[in-house]
Order: structure tokens, then sequence, then C-alpha cells
């Protein structure tokens, strides 16, 4: 299983960044996925999580109604369309897959509800 995570980069707060996480040799479409990122000096938190058929995207409150978690089953890809970004978005994004899908709502925030993590982006947010 890859899941090769893209898109990062240095914007300036109030920017947008669309970020993608290209998934292989798992089934996609029938995976829930999610974004999680790890501030510096800080433990790896919950961003968002999408279910296998795209409905129901889940937010952490820091990022609701700035952020928006889409998916392409086709292209096997995920998206985290990023908005109204701040500096303390600053982070490494790591995307994760929950394959088959088994987690229950409650350990949607953590790490060991995921079986398959990618690389990570890093979006740096200056102010």
């Amino acid at each position: 299983v890859q899941l090769q995570a893209s898109g990062g980069g240095l914007v300036q707060a109030g920017d947008s960044l669309r970020i993608s996480c290209a998934a292989s040799g798992l089934t996609f479409s029938q995976s829930d996925m999610a974004w999680f990122r790890q501030r510096p000096g800080k433990e790896r938190e919950f961003v968002a999580r999408i279910r296998w058929s795209g409905g129901s995207p889940y937010y952490a409150n820091s990022v609701k109604g700035r952020f928006t978690l889409s998916r392409d089953n086709v292209k096997q890809t995920m998206y985290l369309q990023m908005n109204s970004l701040k500096p303390e978005d600053t982070a490494v994004y790591y995307c994760a897959a929950d394959t088959p899908p088994r987690t229950i709502f409650s350990n949607f925030h953590s790490p060991t509800g995921y079986d398959y993590w990618g690389q990570g982006t890093l979006v740096t947010v200056s102010s």
C-alpha cells in the first residue's frame, strides 16, 4: 500500500492551498480516508475524515468551515482544500487509510484507528 501526499508549500495567511493523497495497493473505493497533521513540537492531530462513498466528511473544530475534504474514487485520490489559512495551520500533513473501514466514531481522532500512512507534505503559512 502506498499513500502519496503532495501539494504542500509556502503560502501567506489568508491564502488557499489544495493538497492531495494518491493511493495505490488498496481498494480505495472501500476505504475510509483521513488527514492528520503534526505541527512543530506537537503530537499528530486529526484534521478530517471522509467515508469510502465520499459522504459525511467530518472535520476537527479547528478547521471546520475553512477546509473541505473530497475524494475521487476513479482517480484513487483524496483532496483537502484549505482556505483562509492561518499560521497555526503550519504542519506536516499526513494522509491515512482505514481499510476496510472499522474504526468507530469515538476513535476517528486517534492515529491508532488507521492502517496505512503516507509520508506527509509540508504546509507552511507565513503571517
